[in-house]
């Protein structure tokens, strides 16, 4: 009986172990399934400005400027743009070839930044719609072209202030580039701001017919020191000008950037540009979507154009005399070309109570009173 029971408990057991190891194994549970991670946005290409400048990005003047504000908008814009510059561009056809090169480089804006330059651009911008294009000093403009400069016509009255009061022998000197409105405004109204504190002065002219030539330059700053002038003004693009002063121990009024270490024993100081602060507002708005086609004329109240620091070569007071009007300027309460004004003859051009009007500036083709020089 024992044996019985215990072959049927074995046999029990045996029956026990087979169904447990035939029983299906548990399988794990599916992982779930892993989340993408969100695609990249793709980053966007940065703009490609093209800049053409008329002399070299170093030339101590006009085209430094244009090149320091080209070096401001890559620092405000950082990787949204990537600019590009061609420099010593004359004044020809050379400029057209210049432009499209620019533009078979991916450049979609163009800056140039002389008034010769200006029917070469248009005729770019005629060529490529789809490019923006801006021009420095002209008067032209089209669907995709625009053209802007600023009213220099503020700092140089400011700078004829410093002159007058500085003058031994009320005769100023000016060498100019050539006979278009932008130079023979700038040369009225220095003409006119050295007249309100010396009435006596006389500002003579000497014409280069060159933006960059310093021999050129240097050569009429001597011819009108010869004449007796004995503080010099310039429109030209370095400074040859100041340092023929210098040599001769007379003054110098620069133009474009502050060049005192040019003549330091000579120099004033300066009208100069701020391009840096409307290249990278102009540009912001093209990387933003929201470009229009507009001219732009800026002044001294928005920051486009100033006078450099005077230094300590000026005549007593002049710093107070400066500020005085310059507030003036910068609040609208003084305008450089308001009545009355007489041209070289005499004859009243502006009467008493009444302001030349903007196109009336950008055409100007005759000397105020006091100059003494020919408009050819």
């Amino acid at each position: 009986m024992k044996r019985t029971t215990s072959l049927l408990l074995v046999l029990v057991l045996v029956f026990a172990a087979m169904f447990t190891g035939c029983a299906p194994k548990a399988e794990p549970a599916p992982a779930a399934p892993e989340t993408p991670a969100p695609a990249e946005e793709p980053k966007a290409e940065p703009l490609k400005v093209g800049f053409v400048y008329i002399g070299s990005a170093k030339d101590g003047g006009y085209t430094q400027a244009h090149d320091e504000g080209r070096l401001y908008l890559e620092q405000q814009l950082g990787d949204k743009v990537v600019t590009m510059y061609k420099e010593d561009v004359p004044e020809s056809s050379e400029c057209e070839k210049v432009i499209n090169d620019l533009i078979d480089q991916g450049c979609t804006v163009i800056f140039t930044n002389s008034f010769g330059h200006m029917d070469f651009t248009e005729k770019a911008a005629q060529a490529h719609p789809d490019v923006k294009f801006y021009h420095c000093s002209g008067y032209k403009s089209g669907p995709n072209f625009s053209n802007y400069f600023g009213a220099m016509e503020e700092a140089r009255y400011l700078a004829g202030i410093v002159a007058g009061l500085k003058t031994q022998n009320n005769t100023l000197g000016y060498v100019a580039a050539f006979e278009i409105p932008e130079v023979v405004r700038g040369i009225n109204a220095f003409t006119l701001g050295a007249q309100s504190v010396n009435p006596k002065v006389k500002v003579k002219v000497n014409w280069t017919h060159t933006w960059y030539d310093p021999a050129k330059e240097k050569e009429a700053a001597k011819a009108l020191l010869d004449a007796g002038c004995d503080v010099l003004a310039q429109h030209q693009d370095t400074t040859a000008t100041q340092q023929a002063a210098e040599e001769r121990g007379v003054w110098a009024i620069g133009y474009d950037l502050d060049t005192r270490n040019s003549a330091p024993k000579a120099y004033l100081t300066a009208p100069v540009w701020n391009w840096g602060k409307f290249y990278a507002a102009e540009v912001q708005r093209i990387v933003d979507g929201k470009w229009k086609q507009e001219n732009y004329y800026g002044n001294m109240k928005d920051g486009l154009v100033d006078l450099a620091p005077l230094t300590d070569n000026v005549a007593p007071g002049t710093q107070e005399a400066v500020d005085k009007v310059k507030k003036q300027i910068v609040d609208g309460t003084f305008y450089v070309f308001q009545g009355p004004i007489k041209d070289q003859t005499g004859a009243v051009k502006v009467p008493e109570g009444k302001s030349m009007t903007f196109d009336e500036i950008m055409s100007v083709d005759w000397f105020v009173q006091g100059v003494e020089g020919k408009i050819k």
